[in-house]
């Protein structure tokens, strides 16, 4: 059951998405602030067909540590799942995206429409370089500016690799870094079509203060979003063993 579940959920979730980008090619004509409610509607469509195609439910928890104005939301990586639910908690979000993702056709098209950070890590530390004056002008537009310091989906559970990117980030842009959990690995595991019925947690963690030493503030960082995501990764298996 679970193949099938799988199968029709990712064939509705792909295909609800190049239709949406192709009937949603009007916006280009519009101011880009006006048309939002475009990657919202896949964010919210997306979830209601996890939902009632795959079994799959969604929690969000901390939301009240979420400030207003513009910050650095720096999120732990297991799936495509937070790339776009992070849209329904994020003001007007600006991703750190990879390069090669912009030259998708439609996909990418719609990635440079909505203002989005492309980041070449072939360039190494001059990548960094590049993306910051995008970062500075998005929290200066009072937009969240979204990273995953990881830098690439990890398994849940698997040891820690955070980048220099986040940190330099912080130091720079000189805003509150909100942390955010999440166990979507478990149910949206990478490299493969499986989704596993469930309830998927986000948690919202609370702020880190601009202004610590870097180290102070990537150990802070750290601490603070493996211990939830492991306590979610073991909330989700007692879950699944009570079943």
């Amino acid at each position: 059951m679970v193949y099938l579940r799988s199968l029709l959920f990712n064939f509705a979730f792909y295909g609800f998405l190049m239709l949406l980008m192709v009937f949603a090619l009007p916006i280009f004509l519009l101011p880009w602030r006006w048309v939002w409610w475009v990657p919202r509607t896949w964010a919210r469509t997306s979830l209601w067909l996890l939902r009632v195609l795959a079994g799959v439910r969604f929690e969000l928890r901390g939301i009240e540590n979420k400030p207003h104005d513009g910050v650095l939301i720096a999120s732990k990586h297991q799936s495509t799942w937070e790339t776009f639910v992070l849209l329904s908690v994020a003001e007007r979000p600006a991703y750190l995206a990879k390069r090669q993702l912009f030259f998708i056709p439609f996909f990418g098209w719609y990635l440079s429409r909505f203002r989005q950070i492309s980041v070449d890590r072939t360039r190494g530390s001059s990548a960094l370089k590049a993306m910051i004056p995008q970062a500075r002008d998005a929290i200066k537009d009072n937009r969240d500016v979204v990273i995953f310091p990881e830098g690439t989906r990890r398994a849940p559970g698997a040891p820690p690799s955070y980048k220099f990117g986040v940190t330099a980030l912080y130091r720079i842009l000189k805003v509150p870094v909100v942390p955010v959990a999440l166990n979507a690995g478990v149910f949206w595991p990478r490299r493969t079509f499986l989704r596993y019925p469930g309830t998927i947690v986000m948690e919202i963690l609370p702020p880190i203060v601009p202004g610590l030493p870097d180290e102070e503030f990537k150990s802070i960082l750290i601490e603070s979003i493996e211990t939830a995501s492991d306590r979610l990764l073991l909330e989700a298996q007692q879950a699944s063993t009570a079943r």
